[in-house]
């Protein structure tokens, strides 16, 4: 695969329905801190990875949609994964090695039930 040069990186907008509540959210269960934002918009971030929160009424008019899948691709799974689980983010049993696909990984939902995936190339 080339590299680009000019692309920086990808931060994914996340739907959800309370901002304050999945602020204090990521905060807790991924290390995750407040970067920007108010009430409708804000990001959160966490070493050169940011995640944006984007307030929806879910409504037929402003849907939430949900189901966003986001991967946050690392070097080393163990250490993201023993914080989750001492977070109480995720079970111990959660970690699935040696994936069909090639991966070490571990996913679990926010409040919004959006799926976020840690991943490790195996």
């Amino acid at each position: 695969m080339q590299t680009d040069p000019n692309i920086r990186g990808i931060e994914p907008v996340l739907p959800t329905t309370d901002i304050a509540r999945d602020l204090e959210w990521f905060e807790k269960y991924m290390g995750f801190k407040y970067a920007f934002g108010d009430n409708m918009y804000a990001g959160v971030v966490r070493d050169q990875l940011c995640i944006h929160l984007q307030w929806h009424a879910n409504t037929p008019e402003d849907p939430l949609l949900g189901g966003s899948v986001i991967k946050i691709f690392v070097h080393d799974i163990k250490p993201w994964f023993d914080e989750f689980v001492e977070r109480g983010t995720i079970k111990p049993e959660k970690l699935r090695m040696n994936t069909q696909w090639g991966t070490h990984e571990f996913g679990f939902y926010d409040l919004n039930n959006n799926a976020i995936f840690i991943v490790q190339d195996a």
